[in-house]
């Protein structure tokens, strides 16, 4: 499985959303994982991003099918990083 770091934006209507129902970020998380990618952390943050979460997914495809599914909405903007582990960087690198 590989690791990609979600970086989002709520729009107005997200940050409407979850103002009103707090429970909803948890919601999605599982609408998520339904999707099957995982949840491995997830953090709320101040600066250009309203959050950081932390998924594995099998491959890029299934994590960019998630994206796509939940910028749809119009409740968040998403950009999706993959991540690679630092010591299969090293490795590579030798």
């Amino acid at each position: 499985m590989a690791i990609y770091i979600m970086l989002s934006t709520l729009t107005d209507e997200g940050a409407k959303t979850i103002k009103s129902n707090p429970g909803r970020i948890k919601d999605v998380n599982k609408e998520i994982e339904g999707m099957g990618v995982k949840v491995l952390s997830q953090y709320a943050v101040l600066g250009p991003f309203d959050f950081v979460n932390i998924v594995e997914a099998p491959d890029n495809e299934t994590v960019g099918r998630v994206s796509a599914e939940l910028a749809s909405r119009g409740s968040i903007k998403i950009q999706t990083l993959a991540a690679i582990p630092i010591e299969n960087f090293i490795q590579k690198l030798r």
